[in-house]
C-alpha cells in the first residue's frame, strides 16, 4: 500500500501539469503562507489544501464536468501524451497495479481510499472539501491582491489613492433544503422563489481584479456584509460605493481607517451647507440620524462631506457625496467627467472617477455569466458552495492577472481586452499546456497565450448606457402578444 506522503508526491506532480498557466502567479510558498495565516498547515496527503485549491480552480474552469471527472481530467490527458509510458507517473501506476494483482477486493466502491495513488474518489474529495477552512481562501485572495499590487501598481493607484470599488450581487443556488436553510430564498423581484446567496466584493476597478469578497445569506444586507471588508482598508484608499451602501456607520468605518469614499446622494437626505467650493460643489454637514440605533452607536454627532452636483445628457440630475473635501486634490471635473474622447496617453482619464465604479458591475457579469459561476454550482451544502464560489473568484482573479500581463506587453489598457476571449484562449490551450514539456511551456506556450489574449481588443465606448438584466426581459402575454420592458420601450414625445 502507498503512504500519504507518496500520494501527496504523485498529486503534486499532476497539479504541476494542470496549473502551468498560473504557476508563476500561484506559487507553493504563497499557498503555504495562506495556510499559516489561517492557522493551518499543508498536510502530507493527496487532498491537502494545495491540491484542493487546484481542484477548485479546475472545477470552475471545467464547469460542465462533475467533480469525479475533474479529478481525473489532467491524468487522462497525460495518459494520452506520446511520452506517457516513460513518465514517473506512469511508473508509479505500474507499480501500484503490480502490487494490487491477486489481492481480494475488500473495499466498497464508495470507500474514499484507493490502492492506486493516481486515483482519488469523489467521496474522498467531498470529505476533504468539507474540512477546508473558509479563512484559508480569504487569506489566499488577500495575499494574491497584495502580490498583484506589488507587481502591477500602475493598475491599482489613481493619483495618491489606491482605487477600489464596492458593490454586491446575488447568486442563484441549487434548490436544496440545506442551502435554503442557510442562505435563504428570494421573496420578490425577478428571482422570487429562488435559493440565493449574497456576495459583496471590493475590487481594483482599473484592472477589474477582485481584492476582497464575502458570501453570506440573503437575510444579511449588503452594508452588514461590507463592514468587515471596509475594516481592512488602508490610509488613502478611495472606495467608490454603490448607493445601496449609504450608511452613516459605513461612512465612519471608512473615515476611521483614514480612507475615503464616494457615493451617490440619496434624495431624502438633508444636509447643511457649510461652504461653497465652486459651481455645484459645496462642503456640507450631515447630522447623525435621530434613531435609537444611531443615538446609542457611540459615533460622532455629525460628519463633514462634500457634495458635487451634475447632470449628464440623457440622464436625470445626480450628485456625488465624498469625504475627499480638498477640491485641489480631486477636482469636480475629475469626479464627473464623461468625455467622448479620451485624454492623450491615458484612456482611463476619459471617464469621470466615480463612473469607474461600473467596472465592478462588469466583473459580476463576467464572473456569473461569461465564466458561468451562476447556474453551474453543484454542491448541496453551504461549505461546498463556499468552496465552489472561492474557486470561481480565484480563477477570475488569475485570468484577469494574465490579461494585465498581456496588456502591458502590448502597451494597452487591460480593460480594453475581452475577458470572454481570454478565458476561451486559456481553455483552448489547456490540453497543450498539460502535455508539453516545461521548457516548451515557458519559452513558447505562455508567451503565445499572452499574445493571443492581447489580440482580442474591445472598442472604447465611454458614456454607453446598458439596462439592468431584469429590465431586458420581455414578457410573453400569450396569443402572440408581448410586453416590452419600460426601459426598452420607445419614448413618446
Amino acid at each position: 500500500m502507498f503512504t500519504d506522503g507518496q500520494r501527496r508526491k504523485v498529486w503534486d506532480q499532476i497539479r504541476q501539469h494542470d496549473l502551468r498557466a498560473f504557476a508563476r502567479l500561484l506559487p507553493d510558498e504563497l499557498l503555504t503562507q495562506a495556510a499559516k495565516e489561517a492557522g493551518r498547515r499543508i498536510a502530507n496527503c493527496a487532498l491537502n489544501l494545495t491540491t484542493l485549491v487546484w481542484l477548485g480552480v479546475a472545477a470552475a474552469l471545467h464547469r460542465w464536468r462533475n467533480f469525479a471527472s475533474v479529478l481525473r481530467l489532467t491524468l487522462k490527458l497525460l495518459e494520452d501524451a506520446e511520452h506517457w509510458p516513460h513518465s514517473p507517473l506512469a511508473a508509479t501506476r505500474r507499480r501500484a497495479r503490480r502490487r494490487g494483482t491477486g489481492q481480494p477486493r475488500r473495499r466498497s466502491k464508495h470507500d474514499p481510499r484507493r490502492n492506486d495513488p493516481t486515483e482519488l474518489s469523489e467521496e474522498a474529495f467531498a470529505q476533504a472539501r468539507q474540512k477546508m477552512p473558509l479563512e484559508f481562501w480569504i487569506r489566499l485572495v488577500m495575499l494574491l491582491g497584495a502580490r498583484f499590487e506589488q507587481q502591477h501598481g500602475d493598475w491599482v493607484r489613481w493619483k495618491s489613492f489606491r482605487l477600489l470599488a464596492l458593490d454586491g450581487t446575488t447568486i442563484d443556488l441549487p434548490d436544496w433544503k440545506a442551502l435554503e436553510d442557510h442562505f435563504g430564498r428570494a421573496r420578490n423581484g425577478w428571482s422570487k422563489g429562488k435559493v440565493q446567496a449574497r456576495m459583496v466584493m471590493l475590487q481594483l476597478p482599473l484592472a477589474r481584479v477582485p481584492w476582497r469578497y464575502t458570501l453570506g445569506p440573503l437575510r444579511q444586507g449588503e452594508p452588514t456584509l461590507a463592514d468587515p471588508l471596509l475594516q481592512q482598508l488602508l490610509p488613502n484608499d478611495l472606495v467608490l460605493m454603490d448607493q445601496g451602501f449609504w450608511s452613516y456607520g459605513l461612512f465612519w468605518t471608512v473615515q476611521d481607517r483614514r480612507a475615503f469614499f464616494a457615493i451617490r446622494l440619496r434624495s431624502q437626505i438633508r444636509m447643511k451647507t457649510l461652504q461653497s467650493l465652486g459651481p455645484k460643489d459645496r462642503l456640507v454637514r450631515w447630522n447623525r440620524p435621530n434613531s435609537p440605533r444611531w443615538r446609542n452607536s457611540g459615533l460622532p454627532e455629525h460628519i463633514k462631506l462634500r457634495v458635487i452636483r451634475y447632470q449628464m445628457r440623457g440622464f436625470r440630475p445626480s450628485a456625488i457625496v465624498t469625504n475627499v473635501r480638498n477640491a485641489r486634490l480631486v477636482s469636480r471635473d475629475d469626479w464627473v467627467r464623461l468625455a467622448s474622447q479620451t485624454e492623450p496617453g491615458d484612456e482611463r482619464l476619459g471617464v469621470g472617477l466615480y463612473h469607474r465604479r461600473w467596472e465592478i458591475e462588469t466583473t459580476f457579469q463576467e464572473l456569473k455569466v461569461v465564466q458561468g459561476m451562476e447556474g453551474s454550482l453543484r454542491s448541496r451544502t453551504p461549505a461546498g458552495i463556499h468552496y465552489e464560489v472561492a474557486g470561481h473568484v480565484l480563477l477570475y482573479l488569475l485570468v484577469r492577472w494574465l490579461m494585465v500581463e498581456a496588456a502591458e506587453r502590448s502597451g494597452m489598457d487591460p480593460l480594453r481586452l475581452s475577458f470572454r476571449h481570454a478565458l476561451q484562449e486559456l481553455i483552448d490551450m489547456s490540453p497543450t499546456l498539460i502535455t508539453s514539456s516545461v521548457g516548451h511551456v515557458r519559452r513558447v506556450l505562455l508567451p503565445r497565450l499572452l499574445q493571443r489574449i492581447a489580440s482580442h481588443a474591445v472598442p472604447l465606448r465611454p458614456g454607453r448606457h446598458y439596462p439592468r438584466p431584469g429590465d431586458t426581459k420581455i414578457k410573453n402575454l400569450g396569443n402572440g402578444n408581448y410586453r416590452m420592458p419600460h426601459k426598452l420601450a420607445p419614448r413618446t414625445k
